[in-house]
């Protein structure tokens, strides 16, 4: 084998980036697995050592759990979802909300097309416009003081055009900011949120572990409030603080529960005064070094000053610090009704965003003073007057922000610097101080700077904060899914035993199969293919799903296709009179073409599905893909370099790649496959014409991927009927459908669709939803006794019935994901097929495969259609059935890129055969891959299908139907095809050479 050094040394350093970033995996779950024995809680262990440098020397826990390979929401539950900023309010927001009739019509015509259409909402709007106002300028409407600087009467549509795309983009920007940071004071380990690159307005975000999905709801839907308060100085506030401290003292003293206690101790563990807090937390110490008696004390004496650090300089704005897990215990007390009276009636107390700068730690937060002088409470200045804000540097050279207001906002600002010479000015967000200038003096014309300690991050994300005032943007929730935390272990464990079942099969079928060392060696390349899938996935930081498990498994099947390949032409080499070593050698070299010609068509179909794709389905095209190359790797290079070291010290010489079971098998076989074609082609055609008919009888069971509506798993105590349910449900939605199906075989799980009020957008309809759901399912005593609205929509409560999972697919949603899947499937078909054509050189080969390929997809959807209802499944048409389809398809032409490839090379060596003859020989002489390679993955599905969790077993089974007619079509209709096509254009030279 050429260039074995560099196979050796790619394949030593792809082991070690593997095993370092494995290595995070590691050291999180034993750190976890401290956390969970630590006495004091897992949330004491894992804030005490967040920061702490933990492994090599150079990264923090905090870092080791970012990267980590994490759990999909389907692994350990959580919620999934998918925002849509309301470009309508944006686009009004940019014309300073004109009341001009054509523009008000188009722009409600837009958003009510928008729903249905491919095209996105600037599109619509200004071809409605145009059908409007034909006269009409777009730079009318858009001169406004908010893009005096972008757009002016002069502008043409298409500059107006530009400039709107542009502001909607920033707009969502900001909405990512402001979800980023609404995110992090979550509190969620490991959340993930991201924009949709071509979607415009969306923003997708996963939040594991949650379990208030209505809290998350309200805290994703809300608009930004952008605020400019004028402060108190501390020296004002401290003794009003102090005072709050002894009123507290009385309030409690003699009523000190245990209660009290126990919150404490559950969020932190405060030090013995708040001097020693504070210090302690910055050298890392926590309430350990000191005893619980002396603890308790301080409370009783101090119950605010315990856990609030007074900022005795009196300068500022900052009028103390606190732990963050003490601020709870702080807002607590500073809400009692007794220590509100003590308060000055126009104070408000907020909390910094995030952790003080001089805390490296990131555990102290500060509590600033804020003045509300306004009779109605609202901030004296708000966020819509800001019309742009920059990170730059000063004159100085030292990182500021720079921001400017409209006009109105320029005026009221410099009222407002004018009265605060010398005071701080906070700027707010959602109830939380980002930064607090101090005001040198005051400011006209609307150009503020604003500058500081600031870090060239830190002024960056001022910007975005300043920025994200600009344009009211509020974001609904178009898709969403739930997943109860049990559910997700549910999933894990029938994840991992349908891996485990189908490796251990896969083993002991390779060596039935070629023997124990050939068996061994491909048993181990899978091991190997394994590890490294796992190592980069980990490297990209990517989550591992129930799909994603899916796609290693198959991976796992298709790697044992090489080896198949590999052997099969060893073993043709061996019959020919070749040595063991020589025939190895050449049998390595002779399936090249066709392994790398079948994986990079696997590869072109999961492009295709990551593309195409959303969640899940990218998840598995990801997982797919990786496998797809790494197996390519071991089975083709690691692989002959045993054999290599091993054959040159004169071992395994006497290797036949056979069994008793497989000696004879498919050997020698000469079936007449071109001479039943007309035959075949009238069992194809009639089944082709059942599935047709089907299609128009009982038509397919779409998933509300594809009509939009919800999805509720509902578990109840007791066997309930679907029916049961549907009746109880249906009188109460008028013409909105519902449909209830079992899931299981123990007849407690249901799960309930319906289009029930899906387009509607309100910020509480999901919730309002789940309530009528409990009403009707309580109306009809299906739930326990005591089973109240909490208990029901809590994903990991299984007592008395409850929502164990949900799923929410917005129209416009579901519209986007039908289009992609029929492109991914044709875009699939003719990518394939140009493939073929460049690298066969000959139509005949590229017309053979797509047409094969166009009967699998057809047969596929075809018995979905004829089986639904039927089988004890869901066989829902849905984004991981398309999945499905895809991936058949890339399997299904590896079996037509063999057999084409022998049809090749037969011609190339037998130029005068009969073609008839030739084709035959090429698909008898490829027989025994064939049958190998179909058993090898059915194999791995037959364990996802039986073993696998309900989510995976619809896509378990179009792939099963997609190995056995893609095998089929193989032999009896891409052959065909291409024989017929390429026979015609052969006589016609024939008959011009003669």
């Amino acid at each position: 084998m050429q260039n074995k050094g560099f196979v050796k040394v790619f394949a030593i350093l792809l082991t070690l980036v593997c095993v370092f970033y494995l290595s995070f995996s590691f050291v999180t779950r034993y750190h976890m697995k401290k956390a969970a024995e630590d006495p004091k809680g897992e949330t004491h262990y894992l804030d005490s050592v967040q920061n702490e440098k933990v492994w090599l020397g150079s990264y923090t826990l905090k870092q080791c759990r970012e990267m980590e390979i994490g759990l999909g929401l389907d692994l350990k539950g959580g919620m999934n979802v998918i925002l849509e900023v309301s470009v309508p309010d944006v686009v009004k927001a940019l014309a300073d909300n004109k009341t001009d009739e054509a523009f008000n019509k188009a722009v409600a015509e837009a958003a009510k097309q928008q729903v249905t259409s491919q095209d996105d909402f600037i599109t619509i709007f200004i071809r409605e416009y145009k059908k409007l106002a034909p006269e009409g300028k777009l730079a009318e409407l858009f001169a406004t003081q908010q893009l005096k600087d972008k757009v002016t009467t002069r502008s043409t549509d298409a500059e107006v055009e530009a400039v709107l795309r542009e502001e909607v983009k920033a707009a969502v920007d900001n909405s990512y900011n402001v979800l980023r940071t609404r995110i992090d004071r979550f509190g969620v380990a490991q959340p993930n949120i991201q924009t949709l690159e071509g979607k415009m307005g969306r923003i997708m975000v996963e939040l594991p572990g949650i379990k208030e999905p209505e809290r998350v709801r309200k805290l994703l839907q809300g608009s930004a409030n952008l605020e400019f308060w004028e402060t108190f100085e501390a020296k004002e506030i401290v003794p009003v603080l102090a005072s709050a401290d002894s009123r507290a003292r009385d309030l409690l003293a003699g009523t000190v529960t245990d209660s009290v206690q126990t919150d404490t101790v559950a969020t932190a563990q405060p030090a013995i005064s708040a001097k020693d807090s504070l210090a302690a937390a910055l050298k890392g110490e926590t309430a350990s070094n000191t005893s619980g008696a002396n603890i308790e004390q301080m409370k009783k004496e101090h119950p605010l000053l315990s856990v609030l650090q007074l900022n005795q300089s009196g300068v500022g704005a900052i009028v103390a610090y606190a732990d963050r897990n003490d601020t709870a215990e702080v807002n607590r007390i500073l809400s009692m009704p007794e220590i509100q009276k003590q308060l000055p009636r126009d104070l408000k107390l907020m909390w910094g965003v995030a952790a003080a700068d001089f805390d490296k730690s990131g555990r102290i937060f500060e509590l600033y003073a804020i003045k509300s002088t306004e009779r109605n409470g609202r901030a004296p200045l708000e966020g819509d007057v800001v019309t742009d804000a920059r990170d730059s540097y000063d004159q100085y050279n030292k990182p500021c922000v720079s921001m400017s207001m409209n006009t109105e906002g320029a005026r009221r600002w410099a009222a407002l610097t004018k009265q605060n010479v010398g005071r701080s000015i906070a700027i707010a967000l959602d109830g939380y101080v980002y930064s607090a200038p101090r005001v040198n003096g005051e400011i006209p014309g609307g150009q503020s700077e604003i500058s500081g300690s600031f870090t060239p991050e830190q002024t960056k994300d001022l910007a975005n904060v300043l920025k994200s005032g600009k344009m009211p943007a509020p974001a609904r929730i178009v898709q969403e899914d739930i997943v109860g935390p049990s559910l997700g272990q549910e999933s894990i464990n029938q994840g991992i035993i349908s891996f485990v079942v189908a490796l251990v099969v896969l083993m002991i079928y390779m060596c039935a199969m070629y023997g124990f060392i050939p068996g061994m060696i491909a048993n181990c390349a899978l091991f190997v293919n394994f590890f490294f899938t796992l190592g980069i996935l980990s490297s990209f930081q990517a989550a591992l799903t129930m799909s994603g498990i899916a796609g290693m498994v198959l991976s796992l099947g298709m790697a044992v296709d090489a080896n198949v390949l590999i052997y099969e032409r060893t073993k043709e080499e061996l019959r020919a009179g070749k040595g063991t070593k020589q025939a190895l050698s050449e049998g390595y070299a002779n399936a090249f073409s066709a392994i790398f010609d079948s994986n990079l068509t696997s590869i072109i179909t999961g492009i295709i599905l990551f593309n195409f794709g959303t969640g899940p389905i990218r998840g598995f095209a990801t997982t797919l893909i990786i496998g797809i190359l790494c197996s390519f790797f071991t089975a083709v290079f690691l692989t002959r370099l045993v054999y290599e070291h091993y054959m040159g010290k004169d071992k395994w010489l006497n290797l036949t790649f056979t069994t008793g079971i497989s000696k004879n098998l498919m050997q020698n076989v000469h079936y007449n496959f071109m001479g039943v074609t007309k035959r075949s082609f009238i069992i194809w055609g009639t089944v082709i014409v059942v599935c047709i008919i089907s299609f128009f009888v009982r038509g397919l069971s779409q998933s509300i991927d594809f009509t939009g509506g919800r999805n509720f798993v509902v578990q109840f105590e007791q066997v309930v009927q679907p029916e049961t349910v549907r009746s109880l449900l249906q009188p109460k939605v008028g013409d909105a459908n519902v449909q209830a199906i079992a899931l299981g075989t123990d007849g407690k799980t249901i799960r309930v669709t319906t289009n029930y009020r899906i387009e509607e957008d309100s910020p509480t309809i999901d919730a309002e939803i789940e309530e009528f759901l409990y009403d009707a399912l309580k109306e009809g005593n299906l739930l326990g006794k005591g089973t109240t609205l909490e208990i029901f929509i809590d994903r990991d409560n299984r007592a008395g019935g409850s929502i164990i999972s949900s799923q929410k697919v917005g129209p416009s949603i579901a519209d986007d994901i039908k289009t992609s899947a029929v492109w991914s499937v044709v875009l699939a078909l003719i990518a394939i097929g140009l493939y073929i054509l460049v690298r066969f050189r000959n139509i005949a080969y590229s017309v053979g495969a797509t047409v094969a390929l166009a009967v699998d997809t057809l047969l596929i959807i075809g018995m979905y259609s004829i089986w639904y209802g039927i089988l004890p499944f869901s066989l829902e048409i849905d984004q991981t059935f398309i999945g499905a389809i895809l991936t058949a398809i890339g399997y299904s032409i590896n079996d037509k890129v063999v057999i084409f490839d022998r049809v090749r090379e037969f011609f190339h060596l037998h130029p005068k055969r009969d073609r008839a003859k030739l084709f035959n020989d090429s698909l008898n002489t490829t027989l025994c891959r064939t049958i190998n390679t179909s058993l090898s993955t059915l194999i791995v599905l037959l364990s996802i299908l039986i073993l696998g969790g309900d989510s995976i077993r619809s896509f378990a089974f179009a792939m099963i139907l997609g190995v056995v007619i893609g095998t089929l079509s193989s032999l009896f209709v891409a052959a065909p095809v291409a024989y017929l096509t390429m026979g015609h254009k052969m006589k016609d030279t024939e008959k011009a050479e003669a």
